[in-house]
């Protein structure tokens, strides 16, 4: 009789949960939608934005534009948060002064505190809009309720007050954890916005063109450069001791040139490549295509791992012993067994080579991985893990334990996972890997038939690399991610940029250690360090780029402007004006 009871006193309470349940989730669909049909209007000098929340819970602010989407994403605290989207518009008043000539994209650029100002109006703007939808969703699907039972008319009343509360306060309190600026965990940009993002001198060219695109292409783009200001964590602005390009999968395509122009315009202190830099396991491949000689004149340290591409068949080190011979490389694993351990700035790298080779078949690839990476384990233990660990294959890569990241290549594509960074192809996958068999099986003709257009054409993979920044305290600061085209104009044309806090790959800062500048590259023998942690290592010396043609062109100097922006004023009667070539 008492379970029966409590059961019959419990009833009323779960039927009450229920109720605030539904409305909460009609509360959050009012809201929403009030945003959407009325969104919030927010302002800056030069530009205005239409703020809504949308229906996904993704902590992440998007800003679509014409030239490409800005995406910031932010770690959760406990909830994830509700989506936010922004479309951003040049305000009309400002269009006249861009076609006279009377504002540059850096005149363009909103200040840190305008930017801050109107994101905190939008947002107070954005709570109380949602509020109020909130709040007439449910009041009137309870006032329907209550048109039946006119007696619940209070009850009716009090449930959508209750549901509105916790529909603002549980996704409030979730976005007010997370949308800050120390919680960002990746600023991403996509299509022209990348392209201008990391080729600044691009802007220089709008600003001397007049035409009706140009208006709008900059505008748009110096928005884009303060909101990488104002949302890039405080790890990726602290001062960085080493800048690692990342690079894998070459297979035999001399982009040498093109990595060469990214290595001196990005500071990068030394090329990291997790191998197969050939396809068939032949060094004199690389003297058919100069790829040596591509590597001597980068003028920065080139770390290599051997991949399952470069030897011929088991034991050949003759790639290896190529690369040897090239001043500015260091292999992590000169020949088997023998391991290094390089010092850049401070950071260090070490790793171990693929045993397999081009074309090898096996059973068990798996086995081999795992025996390399125990092989590698036995061999440093007793040592702190180097704050890089270098392999080819993501399968050993997994199987060991750096300070800060492993890195591999091998897939073609890029990946992260947890402190396992994975390179994509610097080449898209090479000339020879991007095209297709013919169609010799039955299947492979019946495919071929069914898409002609498409039979033995290119299959390539994106062209991609990495660059991976240390700060001050040899941890990792940031990692950002490429992918590119366009490779015949002879630089890089980004496609999408992602920029990832390096807190979230590496979140425990190294205590007791400073990397900085001044301490240059050192190679030591891992038997060595094991032996005898105080044996003194091999300073190395790289010999500074040749005199090849660099195709980065410097960034030209815009004309002066009055600071003020109204006035009849043409761009013919600004003093003090730059002659542009």
């Amino acid at each position: 009789m008492g379970i029966r009871q409590s059961t019959a006193a419990a009833v009323p309470w779960l039927r009450r949960i229920g109720v605030v349940a539904m409305l909460l989730v009609v509360a959050w669909t009012g809201g929403v939608a009030a945003t959407q049909l009325w969104p919030v209007q927010t302002q800056t000098r030069y530009f205005a934005a239409d703020i809504s929340i949308q229906p996904r819970l993704d902590s992440t602010l998007l800003l679509p534009t014409v030239v490409g989407d800005m995406e910031v994403s932010f770690d959760r605290r406990v909830l994830p948060a509700p989506g936010l989207e922004a479309r951003v518009q040049v305000r009309e008043e400002v269009t006249d002064l861009l076609r006279r000539g009377q504002l540059r994209t850096a005149d363009l650029e909103p200040t840190p505190e305008e930017l801050r100002a109107a994101i905190d109006d939008g947002v107070a703007e954005l709570a109380w809009k949602f509020a109020a939808g909130a709040l007439v969703t449910t009041a009137l699907v309870m006032l329907a309720y209550a048109a039946a039972r006119p007696a619940h008319v209070a009850r009716g009343l009090v449930a959508s007050a209750v549901a509105t509360v916790l529909a603002m306060l549980v996704p409030g309190t979730a976005a007010y954890l997370t949308y800050r600026t120390d919680r960002v965990s990746e600023f991403r940009t996509t299509s022209l916005l990348s392209l201008v993002e990391q080729n600044t001198d691009i802007l220089a060219g709008l600003d001397r063109k007049a035409d009706q695109g140009a208006v709008y292409v900059t505008n748009l783009l110096a928005l884009s450069s303060a909101m990488r200001e104002e949302f890039s964590p405080d790890a990726v602005q602290t001062e960085p001791s080493a800048r690692f390009l990342l690079v894998s999968d070459i297979h035999g395509l001399n982009q040498y040139p093109l990595m060469r122009e990214i290595v001196q315009t990005q500071d990068i202190d030394a090329v990291i490549d997790a191998g197969d830099i050939v396809n068939f396991g032949r060094q004199d491949e690389g003297d058919l295509t100069d790829i040596y000689d591509g590597i001597e004149s980068l003028g920065v340290p080139y770390i290599f791992v051997r991949g399952n591409h470069d030897g011929a068949f088991a034991g050949d080190e003759s790639v290896l012993m190529r690369l040897a011979q090239i001043p500015n490389v260091l292999l992590v694993e000169p020949t088997e067994g023998e391991l290094q351990q390089i010092s850049v700035n401070g950071v260090t790298i070490t790793g171990f080579n693929d045993s397999r080779y081009f074309n090898q078949r096996s059973d068990d690839y798996g086995a081999d991985q795992a025996a390399l990476a125990e092989r590698f384990r036995e061999a440093t233990a007793g040592l702190d893990p180097s704050d890089i660990v270098l392999t080819h294959q993501p399968y050993a890569a997994e199987r060991v334990t750096a300070g800060a990241v492993t890195i591999n290549g091998h897939m073609h594509i890029p990946g992260l996972t947890g402190q396992h960074l994975q390179v994509g192809s610097f080449t898209g996958g090479g000339l020879v890997n991007q095209f297709r068999l013919p169609p010799l099986t039955e299947r492979a003709q019946e495919a071929a038939e069914e898409d002609p257009e498409t039979a033995g054409e290119l299959q390539a993979h994106a062209y991609s690399f990495d660059i991976l920044t240390f700060g001050e305290d040899c941890a990792i600061s940031s990692l950002t991610r490429y992918s590119y085209r366009n490779l015949v104009s002879g630089r890089p044309q980004f496609d999408d940029v992602s920029l990832i806090n390096g807190r979230t790959i590496q979140p425990q800062v190294p205590q007791d250690r400073s990397c900085s500048a001044g301490q240059g590259v050192e190679v030591q023998a891992v038997e060595q360090l094991v032996d005898d942690a105080e044996a003194d290592p091999t300073q190395v010396e790289v010999p500074p780029p040749d005199d090849a043609v660099v195709t980065t062109l410097p960034p030209l100097e815009l004309p002066e402007i009055d600071d003020e922006t109204g006035g009849g004023a043409g761009a013919g009667d600004r003093s003090g004006a730059t002659q542009q070539p």
